[in-house]
């Protein structure tokens, strides 16, 4: 079985297998992400129209940042028994639990006719989303990871990473094209709901594909050696959860803070810039969708190039440019948008992407790297759920109050600016990765594995 488990995947299958996370994660990222578009552009309208229109866009964003909270939750339960069944059986339950509430979304009444049981109805539907989300990441990562070739695991493992970008892209791409076909008023009546029902058929898509696939061959090594060691000692295998914290709970906390720079400015680059764009620099809607749509791209395309260099350099040197110069952009990002022309916004959208995608490409491979196998699930999306809360879930929001209350952008700067610099401090105290073995790697390194790990790095 373990031998099994080393043979290295063919070209052809670990491509199956790429695709197979890559379908899924954009399909699960094209309905989140959907939800944040909508939040900045109709909900308010829709949902809370008895608000002013900058409180009603607040009340718009707590909703968006209910689905971050449900998050943890999912990373817990996802990643409890994608540990002990497998990582498709869940990948193929979150997709059904997000596809399934994203349709719901399109069929909503709206405040105008149930009255305030509408917003509790986008609330409950947001969580199911961010329940989803939860498990989502850590499972396509890993499937991946655990498939793929170890020296080229960063660029692999990149792959299911562009699933943001790409929904990102297919989430403003339908939305830019309804606003561009349909008028005001029909796109705020019924066009705004053609986005959520298309999540219907996206789903079929990707579950076909999703079970298509075989699950991790070390995953299955890593289960056949615990049943074993079950038996020869007839006691209960520590729940995936209790060893990540007995083993782990460093990793856990450095998954967390490396989290945060990369969470919040993209949020603030791709959902906040929606608000500000068409309010503070007084741009239209369809020039501020267009230019994240372009970034989208880009950004796509970058992310498996990041993740080829983290191969190349280590994990940490990469995502520490893309922090710093994240960090970096903050004010010139807002000062070219305050310029209020399209090619300085689009520039503005697509270096501040770039920068993420250092942070974001990488990082499948790194939070993978940091645990073992029986507890990698739990651990990989533990670290990196649990941090979504304080950094993703309320970046827009926090934006949108710091907009209201200074009219200026000069407090988001600095906002993203003290992300930057947790993160930076996280992965400094962050051991390199890139050299570590899946499928030797226990419970943690040994010392003497330690040892090879860190002077293998320092010959490179």
């Amino acid at each position: 079985m373990a031998a099994s488990a080393s043979a290295p995947p063919t070209t052809r299958s670990l491509k199956r297998i790429v695709a197979a996370s890559l379908i899924g994660t954009t399909i699960e990222w094209y309905d989140f992400f959907l939800y944040g578009s909508a939040a900045a552009l109709v909900f308010p309208k829709l949902f809370f129209p008895e608000s002013d229109p900058l409180v009603g866009t607040l009340l718009s964003f707590l909703t968006y940042a209910v689905g971050f909270a449900a998050r943890p939750l999912g990373a817990l339960v996802f990643g409890h028994y994608g540990d002990r069944l497998g990582r498709k059986k869940l990948l193929v339950l979150s997709l059904l639990l997000m596809g399934g509430a994203t349709f719901a979304i399109g069929l909503l009444p709206t405040h105008a006719t149930v009255g305030v049981a509408a917003p509790v109805l986008l609330t409950v539907l947001r969580l199911v989303q961010g329940f989803a989300l939860g498990g989502e990441w850590g499972g396509a990562v890993l499937l991946v990871s655990e498939h793929g070739d170890a020296k080229r695991r960063g660029f692999w493992a990149s792959w299911p990473q562009t699933g943001a970008p790409a929904g990102q892209l297919l989430a403003t791409g339908v939305l830019s094209a309804l606003t561009a076909l349909l008028s005001d008023s029909a796109f705020g009546s019924w066009g705004w709901r053609i986005p959520f029902l298309l999540s219907g058929v996206l789903v079929i898509v990707g579950l076909w594909i999703r079970l298509s696939v075989d699950e991790s061959p070390v995953f299955k090594a890593a289960l056949a050696q615990a049943e074993a060691r079950k038996g020869a000692a007839a006691a209960a295998e520590k729940m995936p959860l209790v060893a990540v914290l007995r083993h782990h709970w460093r990793d856990v906390l450095i998954a967390m803070g490396a989290r945060m720079a990369e969470n919040i400015s993209y949020y603030v680059i791709t959902a906040f810039i929606l608000v500000y764009a068409t309010t503070a620099a007084e741009l239209s809607k369809q020039t501020a969708l267009n230019a994240v749509l372009i970034a989208s791209a880009i950004h796509f395309a970058v992310i498996p190039a990041w993740g080829a260099l983290s191969d190349r350099f280590g994990r940490k040197p990469i995502y520490l440019i893309g922090a710093v110069g994240v960090g970096l952009w903050m004010f010139p990002f807002f000062a070219l948008i305050d310029s209020r022309s399209f090619g300085s916004l689009l520039l503005a959208v697509t270096v501040g992407l770039i920068f993420h995608g250092a942070m974001y490409a990488p990082q499948a491979a790194f939070f993978s790297e940091m645990f073992a196998t029986r507890m990698r699930y739990s651990g990989a999306s533990i670290g990196a759920q649990f941090s979504s809360v304080a950094a993703g879930a309320p970046a827009p929001l926090i934006a949108t109050a710091l907009l209201e209350n200074y009219h200026s952008s000069t407090m988001i700067s600095l906002y993203v600016i003290a992300a930057a610099l947790i993160t930076v401090l996280a992965v400094v105290c962050a051991k390199e990765t890139r050299h570590r073995d899946l499928e030797n790697i226990e419970a943690a390194p040994e010392p003497d594995a330690s040892a090879a790990v860190a002077a293998d790095a320092r010959t490179a």
